[in-house]
Formats: C-alpha cells, sequence, structure tokens
C-alpha cells in the first residue's frame, strides 16, 4: 500500500529515515500514512543556514523517537511546485524553515524557523 513512501527513504546517520518528497502525488500517501501514525513535513532551504541549523537540532531531538513518526523531507529550492502545492492543500501559510506535523489528515501543528524545535513532539 505504502511502496513508494519507503522506496524513497534516505538515512541521516542518526537513525531517522527521511523519506524525500520529489512528485506531488506523494501528497495523498502522506495523508494515507497520517492515518497510521503522525506525518512531520520538514520543509528546507537548502541555501539557508538557519534552516540546515534547525533540521540537525530537529534530526537529533527524533533520534529516539524515530519510530513514531514519518518524516518527510522537502527541498524547496528543487520542489518549489511541491511547497505552493503545500500551502494550497493545507491552508498553511510558507514558511522556510517549517516544520508541519499531521495526523489523521489534518494539520495539526506549526512551527517556523527556532520554533521548530520548542514543538511538543
Amino acid at each position: 500500500m505504502f511502496q513508494n513512501i519507503f522506496n524513497r527513504k534516505e538515512d541521516n546517520n542518526l537513525g531517522i529515515d527521511r523519506i524525500l518528497l520529489t512528485d506531488e502525488d506523494q501528497l495523498d500517501e502522506l495523508l494515507k500514512g497520517s492515518q497510521l501514525k503522525p506525518v512531520l513535513l520538514f520543509k528546507h532551504s537548502t541555501s539557508c543556514g538557519i534552516s540546515a541549523m534547525v533540521l540537525k537540532r530537529l534530526e537529533n531531538k527524533l533520534s529516539e523517537k524515530n519510530e513514531d513518526y514519518y518524516f518527510y523531507f522537502l527541498d524547496l529550492i528543487r520542489y518549489r511546485n511541491i511547497s505552493n502545492l503545500i500551502v494550497r492543500k493545507f491552508d498553511i501559510s510558507h514558511q522556510s524553515p517549517q516544520l508541519i506535523l499531521i495526523e489523521n489528515g489534518k494539520v495539526v501543528g506549526s512551527a517556523s524557523h527556532y520554533g521548530i524545535l520548542d514543538m511538543k513532539l
């Protein structure tokens, strides 16, 4: 059922399985997956030092909770079209970096910049 999701995994050496978001159709898979366990969607700007630092700290925080979430990773520079679709589909403003928490097909939390590290996960 979720075969496409797991074919796009990338490990970050902390034990966090990143599911690379590279195709708009994956958003439907993401929503289905959120029925099984919460989804974390990290929108990352590869040209932003703050985004890189927040990502590293977030992954350190999540390393003990890897099995609790699906962790999607979006490269905003390469896949701006997907970022724009996320804004429309989830009715959420664009931020970078941004972490969006989705449960049961609904956005239940969102934070940007250093606020990401304060999210209750």
